[in-house]
């Protein structure tokens, strides 16, 4: 009896396990660059509200191609007076519709305008989701480098902590301090002081990068990637070059045509438009009816449009102003991504090729003559602190490497074929 119950709570045991496996949410595996960059797409609130601004514009092109509403009116003349004209007996009605007639192609520049603001709001859109790309990549990147650097001093915390045994043995065998047995813990409680720092660090990361997919708080394992492969990136003139095709300075093209279409309206705005009309009337002391005909033509004497004209010229004249204002904006940003990612590539040249592998030898020379007895604790921990700096050190640059990459790619468009290969 007892066996029958123990296998049936073994068997509800395993059958919850497997539910809530089967039931565990896809977002808590592993990330990768690319589904982080497809999250983000899916998930972003400004790239909906920059689709939104596309369906704005394209309802103003349409109102902007409306015909103007024809007028129903009705007129009744010499009645309710007094004498004769008492009551309606010698009422006039009339019952006329009339239509207004654009002329001097005022409709088509409306259309025109409205067009371009289309082209506006669609080339804003693909400026927006660069943008997005660009963040997400960074925010990626930034949670890749601080789970490396805290996978740095966890090596760090068991580097000091082999070191436990021996230095028990030295302390027993008198060719040590027993005070040294604290400075071990007292360097080990400081590493793992910092690693709380950067775990910190990751949790913001984490964050910023789950906020960017549209979830509140990070629902993913660990990001996965990889920052120790560089490549030798374009020369920054063929940056800049590359700059005039982003959808920032693109949209200027289209902003200039729409504000030209404006310009135009504005200017035949005074040109007058014809209104013409035709009616019934009805003269109820004879019993007789008429046709009535009217054309009437504004006459642009006082209003002629002259602010709406200045005001259409000068934010004509704006545009390539703003253009060149923004085209320096990003040139700036360019040059500063792309002079972070040239220093870090001679950071890691300094690193890979003389801080890192000197550390690694000293580090090893002295640890192997530690337990000889020809070092003391202190140089020891020393060693192994520099190794752990110079490698934090290299993550960083390599983390900074990539982000200018990212920034860079937000402003071209385009990807480097080498230098992102490693962290997607």
């Amino acid at each position: 009896m007892f066996c029958r119950a123990m296998a049936a709570r073994l068997a509800c045991a395993a059958a919850c396990l497997i539910a809530g496996l089967a039931l565990a949410p896809a977002y808590a595996q592993t990330l990768t660059m690319r589904s982080a960059l497809s999250r983000a797409l899916e998930a972003s609130p400004r790239l909906t509200a920059a689709e939104r601004d596309v369906g704005i514009a394209t309802g103003q092109r349409i109102q902007a191609g409306a015909l103007l509403n024809p007028e129903l009116s009705y007129e009744q003349d010499d009645s309710l007076g007094s004498g004769k004209y008492r009551g309606t007996r010698s009422a006039e009605t009339t019952l006329q519709i009339s239509q207004a007639f654009e002329l001097f192609g005022k409709r088509e520049a409306r259309i025109a305008a409205g067009a371009a603001g289309i082209e506006v709001a669609a080339i804003q859109r693909k400026a927006v989701r660069l943008e997005l790309l660009s963040e997400t990549a960074i925010a990626f990147l930034s949670v890749l480098g601080a789970q490396r650097r805290i996978q740095i001093l966890d090596e760090q915390i068991a580097a000091i902590d082999r070191l436990t045994p021996l230095l028990h043995r030295r302390v027993e065998a008198g060719a040590s301090s027993p005070a040294e047995t604290g400075r071990a813990e007292v360097a080990s409680a400081l590493v793992k002081a910092d690693r709380e720092r950067f775990k910190a660090t990751l949790a913001s990361a984490r964050r910023e990068l789950a906020v960017l997919m549209g979830d509140p708080a990070a629902k993913f394992g660990e990001a996965s990637g990889r920052l120790d492969t560089t490549g030798r990136p374009p020369t920054f003139q063929s940056v800049v070059a590359a700059i005039d095709a982003n959808p920032q300075l693109v949209r200027w093209t289209a902003v200039y045509a729409q504000r030209n279409a404006e310009l135009l309206l504005a200017r035949l705005k005074p040109y007058p438009d014809v209104r013409i009309a035709a009616g019934w009337r009805h003269y109820n002391e004879t019993n007789d009816d008429a046709v009535r005909f009217t054309v009437s033509v504004p006459i642009p004497v006082f209003d002629q449009n002259q602010g709406n004209i200045l005001s259409a010229q000068e934010s004509l004249a704006k545009t390539k102003a703003e253009r060149e204002a923004n085209r320096n904006m990003l040139i700036v940003i360019a040059g500063r991504a792309y002079d972070s990612l040239q220093g870090s590539l001679r950071e890691l040249a300094v690193l890979r090729e003389t801080a890192i592998p000197k550390a690694l030898e000293a580090s090893e020379a002295i640890s192997q003559g530690y337990g000889q007895g020809r070092f003391t604790l202190l140089e020891v921990l020393d060693a192994q602190a520099s190794v752990a700096q110079a490698r934090l050190r290299e993550q960083e640059a390599l983390q900074n490497f990539h982000a200018g990459v990212a920034t860079i790619e937000g402003l071209v468009g385009n990807p480097f074929t080498l230098a992102r290969e490693s962290a997607r």
